[in-house]
């Protein structure tokens, strides 16, 4: 069945709702416009004059696309090298959907979202389609073919598996350059007191080599630990320019709703480390590194001008 101008304008007025749902529950730029071109490709085929109401059906199809994939992405995971984390996106992705409430800038936060891990492919629907998009759970009920009441209870129960206890503090650009700046003044000092100083006591550092970049196994637990990390990680050194291809220059930005340091080379961005910052501090360093992960940011990166890096030529 043949698309007419106002069934593609249909489409493309949903895509930025679709990609930012897709990302949520499957924490995957790449794979999450997969799900909305594989989406796209069925209401081209569909006998669209039978559908009621587009943009339920769009979001029913989509979300089962992503159940689909949630399956297999699990396997994928379990052989995983390293820790996994999900894909940064740079400040203005469209992917990140809307961030107007706290309950949507949480729900793509990258805490959240490595909590989310947790939940089961249903568990994870409800969630994101209930806490950052505000679907009544009668139609998040005829979107997964569940109950009312079902759909009820699976949202209480992922509320209970993510939440952590902590309030996150929102920022914008100014604020997370400050934070930024203070980090990599503390990070850069060559002692480990200023580090701990910023940090809280339960406080851990991630990293997704992906097993294409040297990163530990498991996470560094607690400020001390932490801090000595990342002391030695900002310590130049040649291997480590060699391992990234060269000497980065280091910026402020923000990656999914928090403040993140972005290493880049000549144009391309070689590493992406999210601050969780709470009142108390800094809880949670979480790097990106991963070439494949970089992918989208690089070209999010050179579609903006970001001024001049805080540190040169690290």
């Amino acid at each position: 069945m043949s698309l007419t101008v106002s069934d593609v304008d249909l489409f493309e007025a949903a895509r930025p709702r679709l990609g930012a749902i897709a990302y949520r529950l499957l924490g995957s730029a790449g794979e999450a416009e997969d799900a909305v071109q594989e989406t796209f490709l069925r209401w081209q085929s569909a006998d669209r004059d039978g559908i009621e109401v587009p943009e339920a059906w769009l979001t029913k199809v989509l979300t089962n696309l992503c159940l689909n994939q949630l399956t297999s992405a699990r396997a994928r995971r379990e052989t995983y090298v390293g820790q996994w984390l999900p894909e940064p996106l740079l400040s203005g992705d469209p992917l990140l959907g809307p961030v107007e409430t706290v309950e949507q800038r949480e729900s793509v936060s990258m805490a959240v979202l490595t909590l989310m891990e947790r939940l089961s492919p249903n568990e994870r629907a409800v969630y994101v389609l209930r806490q950052a998009f505000d679907y009544p759970h009668r139609e998040i009920a005829e979107i997964l073919d569940i109950t009312e009441a079902a759909s009820q209870q699976i949202f209480h129960r992922a509320k209970q598996h993510v939440a952590d206890g902590r309030t996150r503090a929102a920022v914008d650009e100014a604020a997370a350059r400050r934070i930024v700046e203070e980090f990599l003044a503390a990070a850069t000092s060559g002692r480990t007191e200023p580090l701990v100083k910023l940090l809280t006591g339960d406080a851990i550092a991630v990293g997704d080599g992906g097993g294409k970049i040297p990163a530990k196994a498991s996470p560094f637990t607690g400020a001390l630990a932490v801090a000595k990390f990342l002391r030695g990680l900002f310590k130049p050194a040649d291997h480590k320019r060699a391992m990234v291809g060269g000497r980065p220059d280091v910026y402020a930005d923000v990656a999914n709703g928090e403040p993140a340091v972005v290493a880049v080379v000549d144009g391309r961005v070689v590493g992406v480390m999210v601050l969780e910052v709470t009142a108390e501090g800094v809880t949670a360093v979480r790097s990106a590194v991963n070439p494949d992960k970089l992918e989208r940011a690089t070209a999010r990166w050179n579609a903006a001008d970001h001024g001049e890096p805080l540190v040169a030529g690290w």
